[in-house]
């Protein structure tokens, strides 16, 4: 028998594996495996504070339910790169091995990897999620924006598709699949995917839950100003968020919570009109919410009730659109009938569905635009034929079962069937399939295969999906004719239990347990209606997002399509439900299928999230809870084919082809023989050799990588040791060769020498006239300095063109020679280079920031500097205090570069301007809307990673040499200005003439600055002209701010409720709280 090999029926203990999960942290190497041992061990370590338990190559995460250091800067820096075993459990280290694993580091070949984040509502998918995210950037450190924008988009999605619910307060409301993709070892793009908001909770919260988190953030977080500029009032008025808000210490954490939505927003690359337009479409489906109706007496149809006529108005100002257009898309449907036109009038619960869905339809479109978005703005940009790997990480809605469960909660328990039958699928099924094809000796391991229940929900065409879908083509049926026809069609399915009592539902036994679902609005849900002409009413819409959002198309997986014109056909908003393209359960069963497909084809990690109680309490553990869990995830057996099984399969040629550098000799055949004579050289024990593939258990991947990493460390040396052999080979010879060119020289010059006396003994033999001596010319005297004059600096020695600094060379006291780059042809190009980009970054200053940056007085700030270089600005700082700071315009780019004196030395930062001309120093988390307000900001906080203040402002050297006078020659409006500026200050502005006298430059400066000012009047007087014509947002905004397009109509229709409310407000109120909710 090979050594190492295991024999039939015998189990080899991982080495060094102790009697318990104890050190290591891993479950696999408990002595005694049943559920009491299990839960203990889960139980003393989580009350130790280790939330992170291994099961093998499997993490189980368990919710603390509080802020635990585990997660800082320190502890991600010990997790890169480390060895399995010495350090614990943590979610750092699953992120730390699947990047490596898509480098094809530790001795795998490079190949796209996903993480599957698992578990109930509430167990902290979404945390670790955002840890995972978190640990992958620092890994993949770039310097750049990129991995910042990343980060950013999951506190942005959370506020958008996040809510309370009775289980969790920061429920995922939707799923999402985080594509990133990998150029080597560098981030450089990402793809979001979301599957089925529940639109549903826009409209309807249950008892102790909430609507989404971005209406209580907006109530919070705006300024009176603001809510005044799109159109909110108190938030006890607005039924669609139950007229509840929360305590004044809740309020101060959605205040905050606003603020970090709105520099996302900023630093993924929103406009500021963009995020106007999204609050304002808010705005209007909290106003629709309060639209309420009444039957009129003559005619049998609806209106609008008086205390409801100001709502109206105020939504159709916030949505941008006629209110008369919008009325009757709420209380009629307009049809063409052999070209007559029918207007059919609605009933009041029709009238309430229209209003409930245009609300739902309004804030899943802002939902998908927001998606598309984010996915448009971190696209990644390299060339097509680049490859790239990715990393997708999936958190999606858990496991729920809720005291009522609706459609939304059948489509998200269906998910979970789907992510635990491929938890099936790759840790049992596979391995055990490979076992009995390999004929091993093996005792096949139970588990609960759940196939059946995903025929029941999947199958075609008399699934439960198929079914729904069969129904809603009928306009006639009705949840009952659907709960019916389920009835009938799975009678005597095991896992299908018809509804008792008098509530219409039904009942499927789920890997998790029983579920049972109340029908009552399947049919309405799954076909997503939405009211005849509305979408026309909404593509002409004076708020041009909005008619993006409705012109926008919708893919089969219900992903928003907005740059695809949507083709509007005539009659086609005759019906009432015309725009239906798919079923939703059509669109989910889609999106699953292809979120399958993506998985399948990636290598699977797995993250299990484990909730130790249900209240939410730290530091206690309900075992019946978490037993519960760990019997439906299956956990049990998963511990026992990861101890017994052998999770690592690769076939001999895959094996040889990846180790045969172990047995370092060239041409190593990819047979079995030369397997085992590799598994030979190494100490590797507890392996099997099947027929046609190798069987390893979890860690032996971890061993072998240890002895491709010696023999990478070895040839390090070896390489080190030949190329310092041939340096120093090559140096000999280059010195033996100047040598023996230094002596031909000498004896050239000798040669030389010799023959000039042979010359000058031939010349004095002739005979010649005396050639006469120049005279001498009388040496001058220096003049002396008076003695009231101050000693002059020696004139300093010019500086060789040659030499340049290096980008590093940022010591404030630098020490040897500079490198020379090149010769004087090399650096004649790069002058010229060089001269075009300053142009160019001179043109973009003068045309989009001279304004921008100039005070009210005309001049620049004490801190602002012109295009000066990196050594000329450590220069001025070389005597300044700690903290000391200048910003100074970049040479070679259009931006800014932030420069620090720090301690022994200067740090350069560079500013980079967004395309939503946002201010972001790179690598912080922060985007500011001007330069002054990002120092402003950096004067109280440090910029990463050195957390280093801004504190006194560096000045220029003179005040009669400024370093930016040749970027003040121009201004945003030079012809405005030169109506009034006199001739003479015109030639002192435009530049100094080639010939003729040259004004002071104290009074060309001062000349400046006043034709600063009257330019800066002047493009203000313009923008007041400008905003007469539209409504001023407030004092603080200024004529530049964004606002919503219908501002007037807002502010009027702000006022009629007001005024309505101010007698019967309390009355008015009762109404809209008691109004029923559909």
């Amino acid at each position: 028998m090979v050594p190492g090999m295991v024999p039939p029926g015998e189990r080899r203990p991982r080495a060094g594996a102790g009697a318990g999960a104890g050190a290591g942290g891993d479950l696999a190497a408990l002595a005694e495996l049943d559920e009491a041992a299990l839960l203990g061990s889960l139980r003393e370590r989580f009350l130790r504070q280790q939330v992170y338990t291994d099961v093998g190559d499997i993490l189980i995460a368990m919710n603390p339910f509080q802020r635990l250091p585990l997660y800082g800067r320190e502890v991600s820096e010990r997790y890169r790169r480390h060895e399995k075993g010495a350090l614990p459990p943590h979610i750092f280290a699953v992120a730390d091995r699947a990047y490596h694993a898509m480098l094809g580091c530790r001795a795998a070949a490079p190949r796209g990897q996903c993480v599957v984040i698992s578990g109930e509502s509430g167990a902290g998918k979404t945390e670790s999620t955002k840890l995972l995210l978190q640990h992958i950037m620092n890994l993949c450190k770039g310097n750049s924006q990129l991995e910042q924008q990343i980060l950013q988009v999951n506190p942005l999605l959370e506020a958008f598709g996040n809510a309370q619910t009775v289980m969790n307060d920061n429920s995922s409301r939707f799923g999402k699949y985080i594509q990133l993709r990998f150029q080597k070892n560098t981030v450089r793009g990402a793809k979001l995917s979301e599957y089925l908001l529940e639109k549903s909770r826009v409209v309807q919260q249950d008892t102790g839950e909430r609507n989404f988190h971005i209406f209580y953030y907006m109530f919070a977080g705006l300024s009176s100003e603001e809510k005044e500029m799109y159109g909110l009032l108190d938030p006890s008025l607005y039924r669609y968020i139950s007229g509840r808000f929360g305590t004044e210490d809740v309020a101060q954490h959605w205040k905050h919570k606003y603020q970090e939505v709105c520099n996302a927003l900023d630093m993924v690359g929103f406009q500021e009109q963009e995020q106007v337009d999204m609050q304002a479409i808010l705005a209007g489906v909290l106003s629709l919410g309060n639209v309420t109706f009444e039957p009129q007496e003559n005619n049998g149809s609806v209106k609008v009730s008086e205390a409801s006529q100001g709502w109206l108005k105020a939504a159709a100002g916030q949505f941008g659109v006629q209110e008369d257009e919008l009325l009757k898309c709420l209380i009629c449907t307009m049809s063409v009938t052999r070209g007559e036109q029918i207007q059919r009038f609605h009933t009041r619960q029709q009238a309430e569905d229209a209003r409930d869905s245009i609300a739902k339809v309004a804030y899943g479109r802002v939902f998908g635009w927001i998606v598309s978005k984010i996915n448009e703005l971190l696209a990644e940009n390299v060339d097509p034929e680049v490859e790239l790997r990715e990393i997708g990480i999936l958190d999606i809605f858990g496991f729920e079962n809720f005291a009522v469960n609706r459609f939304e909660q059948l489509c998200i328990n269906l998910a979970n069937e789907q992510l635990q039958h491929f938890f099936n699928h790759h840790i049992f099924q596979l391995e055990q399939a490979a076992y009995r094809e390999e004929e091993l000796p093996w005792e096949t391991i139970k588990f609960s295969n759940n196939e059946p229940i995903l025929d029941l929900l999947l199958a075609k065409p008399l699934g439960l999906l198929s079914l729904l879908d069969e129904q809603s083509a009928f306009p006639q049926a009705t949840d009952k004719t659907f709960v019916d026809k389920l009835n009938s069609s799975f009678k005597g399915n095991l896992h299908f239990q018809p509804g008792r009592g008098r509530v219409l539902g039904f009942s499927i036994v789920h890997y998790a347990g029983n579920v049972q679902y109340t029908a009552g609005g399947f049919l309405e849900k799954n076909r997503d209606t939405l009211p005849a002409n509305i979408r026309g009413l909404f593509i002409n819409s004076v708020t041009p997002l909005l008619s993006v959002l409705f012109t926008a198309t919708i893919s089969r997986t219900g992903t928003l399509m907005p740059h695809v014109k949507a083709k509007v056909i005539r009659g086609a908003d005759d019906k009432f439900n015309s725009t239906r393209k798919q079923s939703v359960g059509a669109q989910f069963r889609h999106s699953l299928m292809v979120l399958m497909e993506r998985m399948y084809s990636a290598n699977p990690h797995f993250v299990r999230c484990i909730k130790p109680n249900s209240r939410k309490e730290p530091g206690v553990v309900d075992s019946q809870v978490v037993l519960q869990q760990l019997r439906y995830n299956g956990l049990l057996e998963t511990i026992r084919i990861r101890r017994d099984g052998f999770s690592w399969r690769p076939s001999f040629e895959e094996f040889a082809e990846r180790y045969g550098i172990l047995l370092v000799k060239p041409d190593v055949s990819l047979t079995k023989e030369s397997c085992l004579e590799i598994l030979q050289s190494t100490e590797l024990t507890g392996w099997i050799c099947g027929k046609s593939r190798l069987f390893f258990k979890y860690w032996h991947k971890e061993q072998l990588a240890k002895c491709v990493e010696q023999l990478e460390r070895a040839a390090v040396v070896i390489q080190k040791a030949f190329r310092g052999f041939s340096c120093r080979k090559r140096y000999l010879k280059l010195v033996a060769e100047l040598r023996a060119q230094a002596l031909r020289l000498q004896e050239e010059a000798e040669r030389e020498r010799s023959r000039l006396l042979e010359v000058e003994a031939e010349a004095q033999k002739r005979v010649s006239l005396p050639v006469p001596v120049p005279r001498k010319r009388r040496p001058q005297p220096c003049p002396r300095p008076a003695p009231d004059m101050p000693p002059q600096p020696p004139v300093p020695r010019p500086r060789s063109k040659l030499t340049e600094s290096t980008p590093f060379d940022n010591f404030l006291h630098p020490s040897g020679p500079h490198p020379i780059l090149g010769t004087e042809e090399q650096t004649g190009e790069e002058a010229k280079m060089r001269k075009l980009k300053r142009g160019a970054t001179i043109r973009w200053f003068r045309e989009t920031q001279a304004q921008k940056v100039m005070q009210d007085d005309g001049a620049f700030p004490s801190w602002l500097h012109g295009m000066i270089s990196r050594r000329e600005a450590e220069n001025l700082l070389t005597d300044k205090p700690l903290g000391c700071f200048l910003v100074r315009i970049s040479q070679s780019r259009p931006g800014y570069t932030l420069t620090y004196r720090g301690e022994g030395r200067c740090r350069h930062y560079m500013i980079e301007m967004q395309p939503n001309a946002r201010y972001v120093i790179l690598g912080e988390d922060r985007a500011h809307a001007s330069l002054t307000e990002l120092v402003q900001y950096h004067q109280t906080v440090g910029i990463q990673p050195f957390m280093e203040t801004l504190t006194v402002p560096c000045g220029q050297k003179s005040s009669g040499s400024l370093d930016y006078e040749d970027l003040e020659c121009l201004t945003l409006t030079p012809s405005a200005a030169e109506e009034e500026t006199p001739l003479a200050e015109q030639a002192c502005l435009s530049g100094p003439p080639a010939r003729g006298p040259i004004l002071q430059t104290g009074a060309a400066s001062v000349l400046k600055r006043v034709w600063f000012r009257r330019a800066k009047k002047c493009q203000e007087q313009q923008n007041l002209d400008e905003s007469r014509t539209k409504p001023s947002p407030g004092e603080e905004g200024g004529s530049q701010r964004a606002f919503p397009r219908l501002h007037s109509s807002i502010r009027l229709a702000m006022r009629e409720i007001q005024q309505f409310s101010s007698v019967p407000l309390n009355s008015s109120c009762t109404e809209l709280q008691s109004s029923p909710q559909h």
